[in-house]
């Protein structure tokens, strides 16, 4: 969804109109409200909200399983480094 203009709104005008306000977001629209000329808040559907940020969270399970995937892919290709040997060259790279 595309913001335009009338989406913007000065934090002044939207203390005087919050009700129109919330119900033309109920409605679909999503505002940007303004302090000092500025972007301050958005003000969005409490649903929108609530999907954005299950969004969010299966973002972040794919990189998850991404990750597992790949350190599945290592094991399998027989690249492991032995964590010993990796503090051991940070501390020699640390004394030099």
């Amino acid at each position: 969804m595309s913001i335009s203009a009338s989406d913007v709104v000065p934090f002044s005008q939207a203390r005087a109109n919050l009700s129109e306000l919330c119900e033309s977001v109920k409605a679909g629209s999503e505002k940007i409200i303004t302090k000092n000329g500025e972007s301050y808040v958005a003000l969005i559907d409490a649903r929108r909200l609530d999907y954005y940020h299950q969004l969010e969270r299966e973002r972040i399970h794919l990189l998850l399983i991404n990750e597992a995937v790949a350190g599945l892919s290592s094991i399998h290709d027989a690249k492991l480094v032995n964590s010993a040997d990796i503090l051991q060259a940070m501390q020699d790279q640390s004394r030099a």
